[in-house]
């Protein structure tokens, strides 16, 4: 039963992604991969802030079937490192030398940045005491 809810949690997060992804190359155009690194940075911040407040300390008790189905599934399906890769390719194979490197770069930094926000988002949620 895990591997059906996570293969649902996968498509609803590759749904996600190609959404977001295609929303943010029609704002912002596709000469840099800012749709993948947007992915990336959302789905980086999500996964920590639900890694911290469904936890063993955490505010929110969940089973571990519902933090598969969103950790392992959506995020999983949600987050594009595969893409990132080929993007990343594609930019130094075209000799862009300062874009590729600042995709990988902004991509590592972005999104431990946005995992450590998202916990610390959750870790507070989880010392309220009024909620």
């Amino acid at each position: 039963m895990a591997y059906l809810w996570i293969a649902i949690g996968s498509a609803l997060g590759g749904v996600a992604r190609f959404w977001c992804s295609g929303v943010v190359a029609r704002l912002v155009g596709e000469t840099f991969p800012w749709g993948t690194l947007t992915v990336n940075v959302v789905g980086s911040f999500v996964i920590g802030f639900f890694a911290i407040l469904t936890g063993p300390d955490g505010r929110l008790l969940v089973g571990t079937p519902v933090r598969q189905f969103v950790m392992i599934g959506i995020c999983g399906g949600y987050t594009t490192f595969s893409s990132f890769s080929i993007q990343t390719l594609e930019l130094m194979r075209d000799g862009e030398w300062l874009q590729a490197g600042g995709n990988a770069i902004g991509s590592v930094v972005l999104c431990l940045v946005a995992v450590w926000a998202g916990a610390a988002l959750a870790a507070m949620f989880n010392a309220m005491r009024w909620v």
